[in-house]
């Protein structure tokens, strides 16, 4: 059997949209010869839904959609259908959803297979709306008795080094079933090593049950996910033999037969990029796919001549041209002569267009107007934020006044200390690096400059500093950046108590502890954040709900 695996980027609840999508691959497919044609998990409704699955009138559109779904395949009968959607669950207690794959041929709903288990960790919350499946079940197709899976349902195994998930095994189910071929139909979101942690588990799968797999996902950016792709084929000897790009839309072809006997995987068949690189395309993805689906085409940023507005910068420029990216300095009291210089550096060699606004005499303002409240108390973090909050009004009515987003540009090492001032730089439609740590800031600046110099040198090899007072170093106020970001790995993305970070690094406890006290005392800060685009196994945001009103 001939199968295409449709690698798409659906929006969410652009129905008819998606819809489009599948009508233009299906013609595709067929004038290829496909049989049978793939689609990611909730197609039909876009990844994640979220809220939209508690309205009635979305629940009814995704009915009727389906209805055309069904008209559409009556068009194209040589090729079936396989897509995900949500179904109404049947039951007299529990939710009443289902997310559910569709096998649909020649204008008929043929088979309906719902999702067995429901992720509620990180930015997964499926219990939320969904029921999960009373039990998996087969279906024969041309040569194949097709074993369908959706996502979540894949990652459950057990062996002496991996702990199960779940007390029950929809893909050992569905070979128990009789199944000689599964097909897994995903929305995976990226971060940094999910990919190949995805393509391992996914090859010791099909070692363990014999059987070959196709896995298609979707790519895509939406709101803080971003999805890669890399759909796969995994032969039953657990060998990846077909592998879609990430990070763009593409279909791919697989014979079912030629996937079961093949005695050695595709040469050049897997398609790996370096870390970096993919790193860099899933925030290009993200940034492109916000501004596209929230309809905004034009950005603008503020410059400072860091590290940090440099990077947002160059990467909105990648995802949306330098044409639709307008950059604007600051320069206050405390501003070097070397920011500017090297903000206007910057825009240079991005071919932006570049802005200098002084806020000197708006910040004179504010401070006489403070005088007599403020008579007899020395300067400090109130004047300091007074400069950030000016540029923040300055940036938001620019913005304003021409239907411009606004990128927030701070990293995920500031954000997580509160090393950032609320309605100054905070201020913002999206914050592409807030799950950066600096020192990934640093890796990918130098990456983007492999080739040429996008990022200015003098920007790159500068101390941090947010120049709000005179002489002023990141390191009057924090850790030294390398250290800070390794507690922050091991305390929030591996969850490490205070003992177990000192034991594993050799930090001094109280170096540990004010880290970790930042980190609680400013989650009011991060609650009010720009929404930012999640690429580390644990990002501020959906997936990370922590309380403010708390003393732990």
């Amino acid at each position: 059997m001939n199968i295409a695996l449709a690698q798409l980027n659906p929006t969410v609840g652009d129905l008819d949209g998606n819809l489009e999508k599948i009508r233009f691959s299906l013609e595709e497919s067929q004038r290829a010869g496909a049989d049978l044609l793939l689609f990611p998990e909730l197609f039909l409704t876009g990844y994640p839904p979220r809220d939209l699955l508690e309205r009635e009138a979305f629940i009814n559109n995704c009915e009727e959609s389906l209805e055309k779904l069904k008209r559409i395949s009556a068009t194209r009968p040589q090729t079936a259908i396989l897509v995900g959607g949500i179904s109404r669950a049947h039951h007299q207690s529990g939710k009443r959803l289902h997310n559910c794959a569709f096998f649909l041929a020649a204008g008929e709903l043929l088979f309906v297979q719902a999702k067995s288990l429901l992720p509620a960790y990180d930015v997964f919350d499926e219990t939320r709306y969904f029921e999960p499946a009373d039990k998996v079940r087969t279906f024969s197709w041309r040569d194949e008795i097709i074993g369908i899976s959706i996502c979540e349902d894949a990652w459950n195994e057990a062996d002496g080094d991996h702990q199960p998930l779940y007390d029950r095994n929809p893909l050992l189910q569905l070979r128990q079933a009789g199944a000689t071929l599964l097909i897994n139909l995903s929305a995976s979101p990226y971060y940094l090593g999910k990919d190949e942690l995805r393509a391992e588990l996914l090859c010791r799968q099909c070692r363990r049950l014999k059987l070959p797999l196709l896995m298609v996902n979707q790519i895509g950016g939406n709101d803080e996910l971003i999805f890669d792709g890399g759909s796969l084929a995994i032969t039953p000897s657990g060998e990846i033999w077909e592998q879609a790009p990430q990070f763009i839309e593409k279909i791919i072809y697989v014979n079912s037969c030629e996937l079961k006997t093949c005695p050695a995987p595709k040469l050049g068949r897997k398609c790996r990029e370096d870390e970096l690189d993919r790193l860099e395309n899933a925030l290009v993805l993200g940034i492109s796919d916000y501004f596209r689906k929230c309809g905004f085409n034009r950005a603008v940023i503020g410059l400072s001549g860091g590290i940090d507005s440099a990077l947002t910068c160059a990467l909105a420029v990648k995802a949306l041209g330098a044409g639709h990216v307008r950059g604007i300095t600051m320069p206050s009291p405390y501003s070097s002569p070397g920011s500017v210089a090297d903000s206007l550096h910057l825009a240079e060699n991005l071919g932006i267009a570049f802005d200098v606004l002084p806020i000197d005499t708006i910040f004179q303002g504010y401070r006489s107007s403070l005088e007599n409240i403020f008579a007899g108390t020395s300067e400090g973090l109130a004047e300091e934020n007074l400069q950030a909050r000016i540029r923040g009004n300055l940036l938001m009515a620019v913005a304003n006044k021409f239907n411009l987003l606004l990128l927030a540009t701070g990293n995920k090492s500031e954000l997580a200390v509160g090393y950032c001032t609320l309605y100054g730089d905070m201020c913002g439609g999206l914050a592409p690096i807030s799950d950066l740590p600096k020192g990934m800031v640093y890796k990918l600046a130098f990456h983007l400059n492999r080739n040429r110099e996008i990022i200015p040198a003098a920007t790159l090899d500068k101390e941090p500093s947010a120049e709000l007072r005179p002489d002023q170093k990141d390191l009057d106020s924090l850790p030294p950046y390398d250290l800070l970001d390794q507690v922050l790995e091991l305390y929030i993305d591996e969850g490490l108590d205070e003992m177990e970070i000192r034991h594993r690094t050799g930090f001094a406890t109280d170096t540990i502890e004010r880290i970790i006290t930042l980190i609680k005392r400013n989650e009011y800060k991060r609650r009010q954040a720009s929404p930012g685009l999640k690429v580390t196994g644990k990002a501020f945001g959906c997936g990370r709900r922590m309380p403010i009103a708390a003393r732990f």
